[in-house]
């Protein structure tokens, strides 16, 4: 088999070679250094000769490395050494020397041994030089990717007080840097790499499939899944990325540069075929997901997997930073680009999900359409990745068909004078999408201040949605203030359109001179609207506690008060008549304490035909929640 190197040098003719041999020199001291030099590695290379076992690659066998023989292992690299030393030397005396042959001969043995040596440690040395035991010994070193002097590592050794497998790991290492540099400098580099490649090779495959990673997992694969299946294999990548990256490919490219220290040629293209296809592999799988189909609930694995990666490519870049490994780097890149496309897509599909629901049916009592609780629960899940979507959103502007009212942005600039972030607009401006199509839900109630109502349900919904989450932050304080103030609008708004008849029954807080017929129907306009008005609510909602306790104090400020007043001074006029007071006003508390929880009451409408006059059990001992007439 023809070798490189020195191997080459020995069998080239001489242009000053004459074909007739020149007449032997002088044997010199020299002469008698190189051939001692010889004699003494014949002795140690015919010792540990490798043609004697049955196979190159048998690891049952006496291993020159082993941790009794580091002396004679150290004796056997430096008669290597002088063998070359001596095969110089003859070639410049003689190049046609029985001694020249003799050492070429002997140099192709050693070269032997030493391919046996460095796949046994490779072999045997297995458990010792997993990527987690390499990267574990070589965190602390001074400079990642450097090699370090030996000197400062067995410095650094006593230092960190490293455990026994570890030391294991390192002097591995170490016997297959030496075995390399040797090989290497005799010119069997290329038998040394072949065996280090196709063993760490193995190992790296052998990790990967034991992290779930799916080699030969295709786009058309990938996009035929449900979406359930899927969503298992993106959280596995989750966890299996992170592993490959700060463990599996941070320590083969240790455990390359470390060997092949020498030749920084072979250490790179060595790790570049060890990691280049499971690398690859890896990272093609988000650009797979992100081509599949851009549904809203996707969003948040494409989140989770855009961000795994712009998390370690600080560690990414630095591993694979060689020209040999640019397409990984290019891959990386491009999964994260097509991830934030995705992402990008799939909030405009969301937006367009939004403006294009379509439901006929109102909600019950006003209370919180589905729509709203939807959307403000994506939008929320969406601000625990502000910092990615910050990025994605930064190169993807907001484009509408004419410009957004400041109101539902906040401030245009914040406190500390930097202008609104891209995703506090992107989401407020989701949220105005979803205001805009609950303002035409509201429209679907017949009664007009149900109408108010449910508005202020829904955007008294959205308020303590942002106030107890980080959307807060992210959409400040005054669109906060500025949407309080447009819920109290609505409040204010249901109010005046509910109650509206209930307080012009009553008469005027100056009208001291009433007649008996004129209180006699006022009260009956009194009870007419107030009835008509309970009746009419007795079934709507409102949802937020404090909101509605608001509503109904407001009410009851306006009411009782005057209704006190004008039942206290007139009730004498017309208690003989029956059925004309109906309500005391502790009774008017009463019923408005029992609105607005969506409930009905009790079951039962208040009644003229079926009720009694407040005078005809003024003298029982007191009245039930509410003073309902049964």
């Amino acid at each position: 088999m023809p070798r490189k190197g020195m191997r080459t040098i020995l069998f080239k003719p001489s242009p000053s070679t004459s074909p007739t041999r020149s007449t032997p020199h002088r044997h010199t001291f020299s002469d008698t250094l190189m051939d001692d030099n010889v004699e003494n590695a014949r002795e140690l290379i015919s010792k540990w000769d490798a043609s004697r076992s049955s196979s190159l690659y048998c690891v049952d066998v006496a291993n020159l490395f082993a941790s009794d023989n580091r002396y004679e292992a150290q004796q056997y690299l430096n008669s290597i050494k002088d063998l070359q030393t001596a095969m110089q030397y003859y070639i410049s005396q003689d190049p046609t020397s029985d001694k020249l042959v003799l050492a070429q001969n002997l140099m192709q043995i050693a070269m032997k041994r030493l391919e046996k040596e460095f796949y046994i440690i490779l072999k045997s040395r297995r458990q010792h030089l997993d990527p987690e035991s390499v990267s574990r010994t070589s965190r602390s070193s001074v400079s990642e990717f450097e090699d370090e002097s030996e000197e400062d590592e067995l410095s650094r050794v006593g230092e960190d007080s490293i455990s026994e497998g570890e030391l294991v790991s390192m002097d591995a290492m170490k016997d297959l840097k030496a075995i390399a540099e040797c090989m290497i400098g005799a010119g069997y580099g290329k038998e040394c790499v072949k065996i280090f490649k196709i063993i760490r090779k193995s190992v790296v495959d052998e990790a990967l499939y034991h992290l779930n990673v799916e080699s030969r997992l295709s786009l058309a694969q990938i996009q035929k899944m449900d979406w359930e299946v899927l969503e298992v294999k993106i959280k596995t990548w989750l966890n299996a990325v992170k592993v490959a990256v700060k463990t599996l490919f941070y320590g083969e490219r240790v455990l390359c540069d470390k060997v092949f220290s020498s030749s920084p040629s072979l250490k790179e293209s060595c790790f570049a075929d060890i990691t280049r296809e499971g690398a690859l592999s890896l990272f093609v799988f988000p650009e797979n997901v992100a081509k599949c189909k851009k549904a809203p609930e996707r969003i948040f694995r494409a989140l989770d997997l855009y961000e795994a990666i712009a998390d370690l490519w600080t560690e990414i870049e630095p591993i694979f930073d060689l020209e040999s490994t640019s397409t990984i780097r290019q891959q990386v890149i491009n999964s994260l680009n097509k991830l934030g496309e995705a992402v990008c897509a799939i909030l405009t599909e969301f937006e367009t999900a939004i403006s294009k629901f379509n439901s006929k049916a109102a909600v019950p009592g006003g209370g919180i359409h589905p729509l709203t609780r939807y959307v403000m629960n994506y939008i929320t899940f969406l601000t625990d990745y502000s910092g990615v979507l910050t990025d994605i959103l930064a190169d993807w502007p907001l484009t509408v068909p004419s410009p957004l009212p400041e109101a539902y942005f906040g401030s245009p600039v914040s406190a500390d004078g930097t202008s609104t972030s891209s995703i506090s607009i992107r989401l407020a401006w989701l949220i105005l999408v979803m205001l805009c199509k609950l303002d035409g839900k509201a429209e679907m109630y017949k009664d007009v201040a149900l109408s108010y109502l449910f508005l202020a349900n829904n955007l008294q919904y959205v308020v303590n949605k942002v106030q107890k989450s980080n959307l807060k932050l992210l959409l400040g304080d005054e669109w906060m203030e500025k949407h309080e103030e447009k819920v109290r609008q609505y409040a204010s708004n249901y109010e005046r359109m509910g109650w509206s008849k209930v307080f012009a029954a009553l008469p005027d807080a100056n009208d001291n001179q009433m007649t008996t017929p004129q209180v006699t129907e006022c009260f009956k306009r009194f009870n007419s609207s107030f009835e008509e008005a309970y009746n009419n609510q007795a079934s709507w909602v409102v949802s937020d506690s404090k909101l509605r306790d608001q509503i109904k104090v407001s009410v009851a400020r306006k009411l009782v008060p005057v209704y006190r007043e004008f039942y206290g001074k007139y009730r004498q006029l017309v208690a003989r008549k029956e059925g004309i007071v109906r309500f005391a006003p502790d009774d008017l508390e009463n019923y408005l304490s029992d609105l607005l929880f969506g409930t009905g009451g009790s079951g039962s409408n208040l009644s003229l035909s079926t009720s009694s006059s407040v005078s005809s059990f003024s003298s029982s001992s007191g009245h039930s929640r509410g003073g309902r007439i049964r």
